[in-house]
């Protein structure tokens, strides 16, 4: 059985031992109070909770609710991170749905002109 498209774009970019992460969610994130074009109330579905390792510890440990916009972006700071160390992020949903990437960090280096 063929695995299906990852939800996850993530990117790493580092200044020295601190490492900014950057990920972005494809997501509906629906309240549960917006109606669709019949009047009908769209079901809510949304992320509850987004979890981040580094080196087998829990790094970012995050709720989340309906008020987080669709395909949700975060951005965080990691500490004593270095090149090649690998991410392993996570999320599950209000349905129970979850997805999980690993990313090995990498510094994007800017092409000169």
């Amino acid at each position: 059985m063929a695995k299906s498209k990852s939800t996850f774009k993530i990117r790493s970019r580092f200044k020295g031992d601190v490492a900014t992460i950057q990920c972005q969610i494809t997501h509906p994130m629906e309240t549960g109070m917006r109606k669709d074009k019949k009047g009908n109330l769209i079901p809510a579905h949304f992320i509850q909770k987004f979890t981040c390792e580094h080196a087998g510890d829990v790094v970012l440990d995050t709720e989340l609710n309906t008020s987080v916009s669709k395909n949700p972006y975060i951005k965080f700071k990691l500490s004593g991170a270095k090149e090649g160390d690998t991410l392993k992020l996570h999320w599950v949903d209000n349905k129970g749905n979850s997805d999980s990437a690993e990313l090995e960090m990498k510094s994007r280096r800017r092409k000169k002109k």
